[in-house]
Order: structure tokens, then C-alpha cells, then sequence
């Protein structure tokens, strides 16, 4: 994601997410900019995968991204939409030569 400024200078903010990820938010909770939980001297006590799935476990009506499967393991998905009869439309000329 590359952004140009108003004054014309390009702006990575992908590089500069990448760069702060683990400086300490601004907020009244201490997490940093990634959403890590920290601790005293700004240590990283529960990484956000840990907060995200204790979430999910505490809120079970929450969505949930699907569970990966083993490689090779069938997916389930849902099931196929029915099928839309198809209608041929006639056109004005196509009535009158009838």
C-alpha cells in the first residue's frame, strides 16, 4: 500500500505498520500497535493470538474464522445454491413473425 502525500512524497504503509508493530499504543490499555498485551517495562505478556482465541473460546455465538484442516483433508462447504430455471425472452420481432 503505497500512498503520496499532499506534497507529492510516496508513503509505504505497509513498511511504516511493519516498523511500529511492537511500539506501545496509545490508550488506557497497555497493548502495543499489533494489539500484544504487555507488562510492566513494556514486555509482551499474551501475543494477539492468544487475546483472539481466548475471545473466541469466552464469546462461543462470536464467528470464528474456520479451523485450517491437515493438508489433503476434505473441506466442507456449503451447500450449492438451486438451480435457476433458465427463460428465453422473445423479442417484439421475434412475436410479430409468429
Amino acid at each position: 500500500m503505497s500512498y503520496r502525500s499532499f506534497q507529492g512524497k510516496e508513503i509505504d504503509m505497509e513498511k511504516l505498520m511493519r516498523q511500529h508493530e511492537l511500539t506501545q499504543a496509545v490508550s488506557n490499555k497497555k497493548v502495543n500497535a499489533r494489539g500484544d498485551e504487555l507488562g510492566s517495562g513494556g514486555e509482551i505478556v499474551k501475543r494477539r493470538e492468544e487475546v483472539i482465541a481466548e475471545y473466541y473460546e469466552n464469546n462461543p455465538k462470536a464467528v470464528a474464522k474456520p479451523k485450517t484442516s491437515a493438508p489433503g483433508a476434505a473441506v466442507q462447504t456449503e451447500p450449492p445454491a438451486p438451480a435457476v430455471k433458465e427463460q428465453t425472452v422473445k423479442t417484439k420481432k421475434q412475436t410479430t413473425e409468429e
